[in-house]
């Protein structure tokens, strides 16, 4: 194991509940480098029993906790945003080597959160309710109160964004929250949870690692009020169904089959340079938001797919934790074989014009590496421009006609961004108003705007975050009527 790596590693390996560090009933697990496909730690697998003992901690401090006056839970998590931008290159470091992504990017990941923490914690007053007026001797009045434990279970792509970033909004509005680390890459946040130790009260922020069983147990269980997940559709919808059960509110970041669209009109350095950096190929393209279909109309298609292709050079796969490294390991073996599966399926159904191999560096034989992959005359009714591969793997579909092209963007069951490219402004506003997609950029493609909702239509996810209504989200509304 890498010296730094090994030198990051969290000291404790347990859940992290009531403010102190203890084992799993359930026992432990390993959690591997995917770059290297070594063993990292063996970590805590929290079950049911565990879980209990969570939730239990978390709604104790969830009585006291909702009483601190907001400005002074803003002033602890501004505390924890200082701690987590002061170790950023550690805890990327880690998030490296977990979860496979280049170091550089999730620095930029770390300092995300961070930014994401901080910006909640600025509109701590700002859950604000409303007066009605309703006569003389009377006031009515609306109260925006928390609901009490909140359960975040976070994916494998962002780890420790994830977690710093979707604690800000629940803790600030006087809830108590419990993270469940993706049970592939733990290590950052269980590294986080050791950093800000002692900066809120016991139980007011709980850590527990594990599998299904511990997904289970944290949704259905009573006390538990508000379930966000971000992960697969198939987890999202059974964490809904669960959720369901006891009328919890839900928050859920899902998959995505994103269009980028490029007009006639489109500047066409500009577009390629957002097909390359929308697909997150530093992510080996698993992410929700990666634009896999490119929508290129007939007369420009040439040169964008030629500019596309001449611009994959730059990223080759390579050692995560490696700063040269601009594009890093798929997650697991079985999401590999996922990948391939679907390169071999596109081998059948388009033109394979780059790509669909895997690397044979001589340092790269033990990690889940596939090069970018690209594959031209692809039509609507083919699978890989149909499901979600979460890879690196790029379909360019060829438009003519403007209705016809909208159709088959909206075909899918996903609706999380699109990206659309012109110099028209007729374009850009009727293209917007026409794709079913929550985000939306012209003109650009990838990067979130912090305090613009953050969210998707149909099979893409439950409501909006990274902005004001995230913070509204984690509250419900009380009616007071009083008569003077």
């Amino acid at each position: 194991m890498d010296e730094a790596v090994a030198a990051a590693l969290p000291s404790h390996l347990g859940l992290y509940v009531g403010g102190e560090w203890r084992d799993a009933a359930g026992g432990r697990t390993t959690t591997y480098n995917p770059g290297k496909g070594i063993e990292l730690a063996s970590v805590a697998e929290a079950n049911a029993h565990d879980v209990e003992m969570a939730v239990a901690a978390a709604h104790k401090a969830f009585l006291s906790w909702r009483k601190v006056k907001p400005l002074e839970r803003a002033a602890l998590l501004k505390r924890v945003a200082a701690v987590v931008r002061e170790n950023a290159e550690e805890l990327a470091l880690l998030d490296s080597a977990n979860c496979g992504n280049p170091v550089r990017a999730m620095t930029r990941d770390v300092m995300d959160g961070a930014a994401l923490i901080d910006y909640f914690a600025g509109l701590a007053i700002e859950a604000k309710g409303e007066v009605m007026p309703v006569g003389e001797g009377k006031v009515n009045m609306t109260l925006q109160e928390p609901y009490g434990v909140c359960v975040r279970i976070l994916a494998y792509n962002h780890p420790l964004m994830f977690a710093a970033g979707k604690l800000a909004a629940p803790l600030v509005t006087g809830n108590t929250v419990i993270l469940k680390p993706p049970p592939q890459a733990p290590l950052s946040v269980i590294r986080m949870m050791e950093l800000i130790d002692g900066i809120l009260p016991p139980g007011v922020l709980s850590l527990v690692t594990g599998g299904l069983e511990c997904g289970k147990a944290l949704v259905s269980h009573p006390l538990t009020r508000v379930v966000g997940l971000v992960g697969s559709v198939p987890a999202g919808r059974a964490a809904a169904v669960s959720a369901a059960e006891g009328l919890k509110h839900v928050a859920l970041e899902l998959g995505g089959k994103n269009a980028l669209i490029a007009y006639p009109d489109a500047d066409i350095e500009r577009t390629v340079a957002g097909a390359i950096s929308g697909m997150n190929f530093a992510w080996c393209g698993q992410s929700c938001g990666s634009t896999s279909r490119l929508f290129v109309h007939e007369s420009v298609h040439d040169k964008v797919l030629q500019g596309v292709l001449g611009k994959l050079e730059a990223f080759k796969p390579g050692i995560p934790t490696e700063l040269s490294t601009t594009m890093g390991a798929i997650i697991s073996p079985v999401q590999l074989g996922k990948i391939k599966s679907y390169v071999e399926i596109g081998r059948n159904e388009a033109d394979l014009v780059y790509g669909g191999t895997t690397p044979t560096d001589c340092e790269l034989q033990g990690g889940n590496y596939i090069n970018p992959t690209v594959f031209a005359d692809v039509d609507m009714s083919k699978r890989i421009a149909r499901e979600e591969i979460f890879g690196p793997v790029i379909s360019v579909i060829k438009w003519s006609d403007e209705d016809r092209m909208f159709g088959d963007v909206n075909a899918v069951d996903y609706g999380l961004t699109a990206s659309i490219f012109t110099t028209n402004l007729r374009n850009a506003h009727h293209a917007s108003r026409q794709v079913e997609s929550g985000y939306v950029w012209v003109n650009d493609a990838g990067p979130h705007i912090l305090g613009a909702p953050f969210g998707g239509y149909k099979m893409s996810g439950l409501g909006r975050e990274e902005a004001f209504s995230e913070l509204y989200a984690f509250t419900q509304t009380k009616n007071v009527n009083i008569t003077l």
